[in-house]
């Protein structure tokens, strides 16, 4: 039957992918998967090991297709062109893609992350984004964090439709790329401890 379907590991996490847009990141199931394909849960076995294998499938692949969001967002562009660029990029992939954002900030073991070429160069890209206002650690360490911070926490409120003032979120938008910037640019400098 599994042969009948056409499955593979690829059009598994292909599938899970859009259930997690679909349905939430929190939602998939193997069983949801099986229904999907029209198969029996065991017949996804012999391609996944399980709910948590699935997830971290899901996590790595969707780490990729969100580094090359940020990347192409980046290129040709440095200071605050690259932090709107960036910034965007993030917006737009977790407003667009919320299963697959939300197995972007999955758990993984440290392992997995270090082999993960996605989660390299989304820190890569987050890093050289800071390039242009010249901070040192440990500031750049708490700079990366108020910028995480920062867009996950609009993205998660934009998500949950929290916002709920009558002034649009897309009206706030550039005033929190702007005030993001100008924190950059005038950074209290820390000496390294």
């Amino acid at each position: 039957m599994a042969a009948r379907a056409g499955l593979t590991p690829e059009r598994i996490v292909e599938a899970t992918a859009g259930l997690a847009d679909s349905a939430g990141f929190d939602r998939i199931s193997v069983s949801a998967l099986a229904r999907h394909f029209g198969v029996k849960d065991a017949s996804l076995y012999s391609h996944i090991r399980g709910l948590q294998d699935l997830r971290e499938r899901l996590a790595l692949r969707c780490a990729a297709e969100f580094a090359d969001r940020l990347g192409a967002a980046l290129a040709g562009r440095s200071g605050r062109d690259a932090l709107a660029g960036f910034a965007t990029a993030y917006r737009d992939y977790a407003a667009a893609h919320p299963g697959r954002y939300a197995a972007t900030q999955f758990p993984l073991a440290p392992e997995i992350t270090a082999a993960s070429p996605g989660h390299r160069l989304m820190t890569e890209y987050t890093y050289a984004l800071f390039r242009a206002y010249d901070l040192a650690e440990p500031d750049l360490t708490d700079a990366v964090r108020l910028l995480r911070s920062t867009l996950h926490g609009f993205a998660a409120l934009e998500a949950a439709s929290a916002f709920l003032a009558a002034r649009p979120a897309d009206a706030s938008w550039p005033r929190v790329l702007e005030a993001l910037h100008l924190t950059l640019t005038n950074w209290p400098r820390q000496e390294a401890a």
